[in-house]
């Protein structure tokens, strides 16, 4: 009796197991929080570059537990940082997603356009205005960010965090609870009215902490033995450029604090703005209580020192190693932060890059690879042949994002036909030894351009808000005005090749030489979480890092 009675109950216990096990699996499963890290201005290379002086818990972490991905192209030019931004969570490309540079000229107007500049919205938490009113309304094309908080009825949080108002704005998308920005004449992060109409508290109470004036009170030096960084070009290289008040290009930067204080933004260009940032997504993850419970909340961070370090030293320099190598402790040190506070394997993280960076003129000229400046003088020489043959002086209202601009009005006042204007222009665009291609952007699907770059300059133009003529320099050629330091825009690799790892809940452990593209990163995240994919997606969600 006691028998059957046992095996009853063993069939009983089953059944409730079997249930319960149903009842678990068909609630919806999704981690409690993404976090999106862009480093600004990472090459892919440095990922290995300097991987022998990485500790184990930053970058090593992403690359030995993650998926990382080897093979990532930007599929468009100009490879500008609003563009990158933009890509990366929209899965868009600027024909689409409307956000053609970080900025670009108004066709009718002839004015400059700055990509999140709002005059209908108000700064908060700053009396300028210039730094504070900026919100997301040139952006077309939903984000993944958008998604999320579509999908959850806008229960999931999204907060987007950078020292650049695009950086923050543009990846958080038009619903977020927050995206913040560093302000130049207060030391603080602000907001726009866009969001909120007063700072939340726990930003106050970050920035009541005075932490900027903190992190450059002891100045600037690496942080290994200077004579260990042996990645790098010999410290006071000639095509290095000058911080704050120093004399030369070199360690150790002692003034740096009293620099701070004289201007604020001496901090973007060091490792500490890196960790000001990280410093604030940590605050915001304790303030909006980002990954609390089981609805998603994504977190969007852009490293913005990188970027700075790079076009102030150029790639090869001991400062932009040092402020890789000081990145890799902020890492570290964040996703320890995130392993207790939300949970290790509860959180899911992708790394990648909003463009890459040249190496220095001066760098490659020592090394005997073909360079120089490209373009230099253009804008006024093209003008004056214009002048010679239309009769009219300043038909080109602007050289910006590699394209031509030119004066509507002056071409409706003088009766002069695009078609004629352009025709011109290119035949004299083609003498110049430093440009590969010219090309009218109505006309680039019939030019005789090689692939990839063609299909980039068309993913690149928008109709409304791109220039008339696309130019496409030589290789390793950089506008006149980086003398030092480097820059970026281009197609070529050292631009457009970005990293690319996922890690943590829901992604699988390995690495590909596959080829993929920065527009393949939002859909994979919206796979991830079972979301629809942003409006204006073009990407394809990368299969082999979430396994389905």
């Amino acid at each position: 009796m006691l028998r059957k009675i046992s095996i009853a109950a063993a069939a009983l216990l089953s059944v409730i197991t079997i249930n319960a096990q149903k009842n678990k699996n068909s609630q919806l499963e999704r981690p409690k929080l993404v976090v999106g890290l862009v480093v600004d201005q990472m090459r892919w290379d440095y990922l290995y570059r300097f991987y022998n002086k990485y500790g184990n818990d930053g970058f090593k972490r992403l690359l030995n537990t993650g998926y990382s991905l080897n093979n990532v192209h930007i599929p468009y030019v100009p490879t500008i940082t609003a563009l990158g931004h933009t890509c990366i969570y929209t899965g868009s490309v600027p024909a689409i997603h409307g956000i053609a540079g970080n900025d670009w000229t108004d066709k009718e107007t002839g004015k400059n356009v700055y990509c999140t500049a709002d005059e209908s919205v108000q700064p908060v938490g700053t009396t300028n205005t210039k730094t504070g009113s900026h919100s997301p309304k040139n952006l077309w094309s939903t984000t993944v960010t958008d998604e999320l908080r579509l999908a959850t009825n806008f229960q999931g949080k999204v907060i987007g965090v950078s020292l650049k108002d695009r950086a923050s704005i543009l990846p958080a998308g038009h619903t977020p609870n927050g995206a913040f920005w560093f302000d130049d004449s207060t030391g603080n992060f602000i907001t726009s009215t866009w969001y909120m109409n007063d700072l939340p508290q726990w930003v106050k109470s970050f920035n009541s902490q005075n932490l900027p004036e903190k992190l450059v009170a002891n100045g600037w030096n690496t942080l290994l033995p200077i004579n260990q960084y042996t990645e790098s070009s010999p410290d006071n290289s000639s095509w290095e450029g000058l911080l704050g008040s120093a004399k030369t290009p070199v360690f150790p930067y002692s003034n740096l604090a009293q620099d701070y204080q004289t201007k604020k933004d001496n901090i973007r260009y060091t490792p500490f703005g890196n960790t000001l940032t990280l410093k604030l997504a940590e605050a915001s993850v304790e303030g909006e209580k980002l990954g609390g419970d089981t609805i998603t909340d994504f977190l969007a961070i852009n490293l913005a020192s990188t970027d700075y370090a790079g076009h102030k030293f150029g790639p090869n320099s001991i400062e932009v190693e040092d402020v890789y190598l000081r990145l890799d402790q902020d890492l570290a040190q964040f996703f320890s932060y995130l392993d207790s506070k939300v949970g290790k394997g509860e959180y899911t993280v992708f790394l990648s890059a909003d463009h890459g960076g040249a190496h220095s003129v001066g760098f490659l000229k020592e090394h005997k690879i073909t360079t120089g400046f490209f373009g230099e003088g253009m804008e006024k020489g093209i003008n004056q042949k214009l002048k010679d043959k239309f009769g009219v002086d300043q038909l080109i209202n602007a050289v910006d994002n590699y394209q031509i601009y030119f004066d509507r009005k002056l071409m409706q006042d003088n009766k002069i036909e695009l078609d004629d204007l352009r025709d011109f222009t290119i035949k004299e665009l083609q003498k110049d030894p430093t440009v590969l291609y010219a090309v009218s952007v109505d006309e680039v699907q019939e030019a005789t351009i090689p692939e990839p770059i063609k299909q980039r300059i068309i993913n690149g133009i928008n109709r409304q808000r791109s220039g008339d003529i696309q130019l496409i320099s030589h290789d390793s050629m950089l506008p006149p005005y980086s003398k030092t330091g480097t820059t970026h825009s281009v197609w070529n690799s050292y631009d457009s090749h970005i990293p690319l790892i996922f890690m943590g809940w829901g992604i699988h452990q390995g690495e590909s030489n596959k080829e993929y593209h920065m527009t393949d990163i939002a859909p994979t995240v919206s796979s991830l979480l079972k979301i629809q994919f942003p409006s204006g997606n073009v990407g394809n969600p990368i299969t082999e890092v979430i396994g389905r």
